[in-house]
């Protein structure tokens, strides 16, 4: 059972950052850094492929990464993640006493999660719970399905984030099914996010147009109240309550994000 940690990043020196994240096995690493090339090295027990692109966004980096991938089992990861020592034997064992799992999610320390302890089958809405990060897959369910991750959501999209739930909606859409295991493979060290400026009024217009997209008007709304009076702790130094939701319904009512959808559609 082939495994590649896929990892996203920009303008980084992969050799030093595949050091700095333990990644110890098999990686395949997208550097977008404004020019297209290939480079690999061997690392302790494997070997890492990196692949320079002149695309920007994240999501185009990981579907190229999917794209490039030789394994059987893949393990999303961003540039700030540091692997434990024995990840790959724990994420291995998870996919061998699941083998009905085509989607995996770990768990990630430093990273709060309300999953629990309990190892069971995800569906909407405890999706909505889980990053980027913790997501692993069965790189042949992807290819099978014609899963992706969604060009107009994520870092260098200019819509903001949501990315992770789109494309696990997706997966359930098309009835792959998807694991939650209690197990820890790698920690989150403290870094800037590429999109996150803040709780400012422009992300709540931001949330408000992606989750119209991938939720739906009327589901968006409901989950635009709950948000706001859940995550008030969050964000009420930065605005009130009330501007934050005034903003998030203007991002539903634009609704940008279906918009480009539907003209992308069109050409």
């Amino acid at each position: 059972m082939k495994l590649e940690i896929l990892l996203s990043c920009m303008d980084q020196q992969a050799e030093r950052l595949i050091h700095q994240s333990r990644i110890g096995g098999d990686a395949v690493v997208v550097d977008q850094c404004g020019r297209e090339g290939y480079a690999e090295y061997a690392t302790e027990r494997g070997l890492v492929r990196v692949f320079y692109s002149a695309q920007r966004g994240l999501t185009k980096s990981r579907n190229l990464a999917i794209e490039k991938s030789v394994a059987d089992i893949c393990m999303l990861s961003d540039d700030d993640e540091v692997f434990l020592p024995d990840y790959e034997a724990r994420i291995r064992k998870a996919y061998e006493d699941l083998p009905q799992a085509d989607v995996i999610i770990f768990q990630i320390e430093n990273w709060p999660t309300s999953l629990g302890d309990t190892q069971r089958q995800l569906r909407f809405p405890q999706t909505m719970k889980v990053s980027s990060v913790q997501i692993s897959f069965r790189r042949e369910s992807l290819l099978r399905t014609g899963v992706r991750f969604d060009p107009l959501l994520g870092s260098g999209s200019g819509n903001g984030a949501e990315e992770e739930l789109k494309f696990l909606l997706d997966c359930q859409k098309r009835s792959l099914k998807i694991y939650y295991v209690p197990v820890t493979v790698a920690r989150l060290e403290q870094s800037a996010s590429a999109w996150f400026d803040g709780f400012d009024e422009e992300f709540f217009y931001r949330r408000g147009g992606t989750t119209r997209y991938i939720l739906g008007r009327f589901l968006a709304s409901l989950y635009a109240v709950y948000y706001v009076i859940r995550k008030r702790g969050l964000y009420e130094k930065y605005l009130t309550p009330g501007k934050a939701l005034k903003a998030i319904f203007r991002g539903i009512r634009d609704n940008r994000v279906t918009r480009q959808a539907r003209e992308n559609a069109k050409r």
